[in-house]
């Protein structure tokens, strides 16, 4: 089934997909995910958000056929997600893989690819473009039980691409990450847009998805709570205050500024005064310019896409 997303031809599709579970000794059912109906595009990166337990890796299983549906369909690259041709075109990351820890690098992605039955004439060359692209060049020879936590995703990462496909899918490639690991996570998922794959990864770190993702979805509960572009959901909430910074105002006319404004920071001859309301910041500056002070600078404080997803995710919670 091939739709369109934005112009785009469909990768993901998925219709009213269910999953529930049956535990414990009484035998009680609990819905993991419901109703999911969700589309990415070709090319695109989407980011799949929720807090743990909402349903992000249970929806990720059923996509790759580990676990089978309760109710409902989904298709990738415009097939049904029981068609096993379909699925050499898909690299996968779980949230926690494991690796034998004694294979080198290089023995490591020779498996995978033996798994895929490429020739070594080719497979060699492919280790080694994976290995730069990753930023493992030189680790060759190396076992993966001396890689750190960073380089073991970075690894991870190769083996997903050692069939060239055309969906990388990745679970919460960033967890437990220092902020140059994720940077280089980041990197690498921006490269793989370049080179026109279709990148689908779940996380709950949000700075992360607001910096490079095109869509995203929230779930929540296993219920899926809004999608879109993150420029537009996030201007959906407006404005969440404006930012003045003056210079060479001081006295009484500072003392009646700091009345109006929500918050205040002074540093030497400057002052940071944040406002709610856009008529109150508009006053301000005709109050300072008119006393001869300087305006360096008024700045739109938008709401970011982590202060949106706890919005959404609160409003499922409260009902």
């Amino acid at each position: 089934m091939n739709k369109q997303v934005g112009g785009a031809m469909e990768v993901i599709r998925t219709e009213g997909l269910r999953k529930e579970f049956t535990t414990g000794f009484l035998r009680k059912k609990s819905v993991a995910v419901e109703s999911l109906n969700l589309s990415v595009a070709d090319g695109e990166i989407f980011g799949f958000l929720g807090p743990n337990g909402a349903g992000k890796t249970t929806t990720i299983k059923m996509l790759l056929g580990l676990i089978y549906p309760t109710a409902g369909n989904a298709w990738m690259l415009g097939e049904p997600i029981a068609h096993v041709e379909m699925r050499k075109n898909i690299g996968f990351l779980p949230e926690q893989p494991y690796f034998y820890d004694y294979l080198t690098a290089e023995e490591f992605l020779s498996f995978y690819g033996g798994l895929f039955d490429i020739r070594q004439s080719a497979l060699t060359p492919k280790i080694k473009e994976l290995l730069t692209l990753v930023g493992l060049e030189g680790k060759e020879k190396v076992q993966l039980r001396k890689f750190s936590k960073g380089m073991l995703q970075r690894i991870g990462i190769a083996q997903a691409l050692i069939n060239d496909p055309k969906l990388v899918i990745l679970d919460e490639p960033m967890s437990g990450l220092d902020p140059i690991g994720r940077k280089e996570i980041r990197d690498i998922i921006i490269h793989l847009k370049e080179k026109g794959k279709t990148v689908f990864f779940s996380s709950h770190i949000l700075p992360d998805v607001e910096m490079i993702c095109d869509r995203v979805g929230i779930i929540g509960k296993g219920k899926l709570l809004k999608t879109g572009r993150v420029e537009e959901l996030i201007s959906s909430m407006g404005t969440k205050s404006l930012e003045l910074t003056i210079e060479g105002v001081n006295g009484s006319l500072l003392q009646e500024l700091k009345k109006t404004a929500e918050k205040v920071v002074e540093s030497g001859r400057k002052c940071l005064l944040s406002f709610k309301l856009e008529e109150e910041a508009r006053r301000a500056v005709e109050k300072v310019v008119a006393a001869g002070g300087r305006i360096d600078s008024l700045t739109h404080q938008k709401v970011s896409l982590e202060e949106y997803f706890v919005k959404q995710i609160g409003e499922k919670e409260n009902v």
